[in-house]
């Protein structure tokens, strides 16, 4: 999990925190929605499986995962799971002089349907962003199902763009074979696309 001293987050409008178990209840009252399942790879889940594995992520360093709280209520998740890019094992000292570890991050993010169309998503996915290049991340990738306009929509807002058009690589349960989109940003170019979004303070 994150570590306690980057977060709360501010965006204009939100408020980015570790969540508590309270908070994590709350989202699970608006997680199995089928307006949220019908484009995750994860649909339904089960409460006390899925509490149980975001507290497991408390321990985990590569696990940055935080809800988004608008006027006290919890409307959103955010999360930047951080791994190894590609790269040839160059002679180093030791394994952690290579450029490569740890330089990437996927993001994730889910929105109470009931707040949709507000812009809230796109602060969200700017935080997390600002974060993951915070933490010295060269690269963020993200995906979605092709059908999900709205999900692809907040990423190229925020300056991502698309890199891959898989076609029919992803199988949805109601659709079937779906295409999908992968969308990537490097953190020179966060940098210098300075979005009004990206407008997060901590603490």
């Amino acid at each position: 999990m994150t570590e306690h001293s980057l977060w709360p987050r501010r965006t204009p409008r939100l408020e980015l925190r570790i969540p508590s178990l309270d908070d994590l209840d709350q989202v699970l009252t608006w997680r199995n929605d089928p307006a949220v399942t019908r484009w995750m790879l994860s649909t339904t889940v089960d409460p006390d499986s899925w509490r149980s594995a975001w507290l497991a992520g408390a321990d985990d360093p590569f696990d940055h995962s935080v809800v988004a709280v608008l006027h006290g209520r919890v409307i959103g998740t955010g999360s930047i799971e951080v791994a190894d890019a590609m790269g040839q094992g160059m002679r180093a000292p030791n394994a952690a002089d290579l450029p490569w570890r740890s330089a990437q991050g996927s993001l994730g993010y889910l929105l109470d349907p009931t707040v949709h169309g507000r812009g809230l998503a796109t602060e969200i996915v700017a935080a997390m962003l600002d974060l993951a290049f915070d933490l010295g991340l060269h690269r963020v990738t993200a995906g979605c199902f092709a059908d999900n306009i709205g999900s692809w929509r907040v990423m190229e807002k925020c300056g991502m763009r698309r890199e891959q058009h898989g076609v029919q690589d992803s199988w949805h349960a109601e659709m079937g074979w779906l295409d999908g989109y992968t969308y990537a940003i490097l953190a020179e170019e966060w940098r210098a696309a300075a979005p009004a979004a990206t407008a997060v303070r901590t603490g």
